[in-house]
This record gives C-alpha cells, structure tokens and sequence, in this order.
C-alpha cells in the first residue's frame, strides 16, 4: 500500500491504534449526519477490515490520514468503485474527517494527494464524487479541488428513505 505526503498530512495503511479513533469518528452524528447516522464499533471495525482487503485487491482504497506532525489520526481520503446500484460506473474519490479537522484545509489536501495518484498512478481518465444534496462542505470541497458539477449524473440513493439523504449530487473531473 502506497503512503503519500502532503504538506501536512500523511495518507498511509491502517493501523490497529487507528481502530478508536475511527469508531469514535463514526459514532459522531455530526460526522455521519449525511450517511445514515453513526455507527456501532463492530461495525467501524469491519469497515476497516473492508478498506484494507479492498485496497490488498485493487491498489487503491482508503487511507488513514493523519497529521504528520503529530501523529494524530483524524479520518480518510481516498478513492473506491462506484457503489453497484448507482447509475453510472467510474472511480469515485472520498474522504471523512473527525470534527476537530474540520475547517483545516486537511479534507481538500488529502483529497488533491488522491487526485494525483488516481491520474498519475493509476492513469483514470476521469475521477467522480458523490455526495448527498445537503452536503455542502463536501460539495465545497469538490469545488477547491477542480471538480464541475454534472447535474445529469444526480440520482436518488434508494437505500435511504424519503428524505434529506436520498438526493445525490456528482461532480467530476477528466485528467487534466
């Protein structure tokens, strides 16, 4: 598993002492506000487990992200399929930060250090993102890192119920 270095950040593999700090991310309802509410230990546990047997596969996932200064783990950036069911296929890039990160800069470093690798490294010829309509600090993000809104590629996520969270936004961005 490539680790990548920003200015301030490190995107590198999971560790074990990665474990709490990640369930108690995924407990936060504020972090997890736009997908679905939080989550049970065992169930941030085995997503971890998810992330590093996805990453083993294909060379590209979710790295753990933390503060090369001081060490701290504060979420996730990365790159994944598009999820079965969405209609439309591709690379999707991603990240979640722990609520102290936020407001740091931190998500739009870590996410222009995954753009480089998925073009550069992995030669995509295009990168989407994905979020939910409401989601604006997401959608923020995507905009300081290039991305274009492509308004025909929105759908309704049919796994959540009437709601706030069913709206999807995309955004993209081709190889430059």
């Amino acid at each position: 598993m490539t680790e990548m270095r920003t200015a301030r950040l490190t995107l590198r593999p999971w560790q074990d002492a990665d474990l709490a700090p990640w369930a108690a991310m995924n407990a936060d309802p504020e972090v997890r506000e736009h997908l679905g509410g939080p989550l049970t230990r065992e169930r941030s546990d085995a997503a971890v487990a998810a992330f590093q047997a996805e990453f083993a596969e294909r060379g590209y996932g979710w790295w753990a992200v933390e503060v090369t200064a001081t060490g701290e783990f504060i979420g996730f950036a990365g790159l994944d399929d598009v999820e079965d069911g969405t209609p439309f296929t591709g690379v999707e890039i991603g990240w979640r930060l722990a609520r102290p990160a936020w407001g740091h800069g931190y998500a739009t470093e870590a996410a222009r250090a995954v753009l480089a690798f998925g073009f550069e490294t992995l030669g995509l010829a295009e990168i989407l993102a994905v979020t939910t309509a409401t989601n604006v600090r997401s959608q923020a993000v995507m905009d300081r890192i290039g991305m274009t809104r492509e308004p025909a590629y929105d759908f309704d996520d049919l796994d959540f119920p009437e709601g706030p969270l069913r709206p999807n936004v995309v955004y993209r961005l081709r190889k430059p």
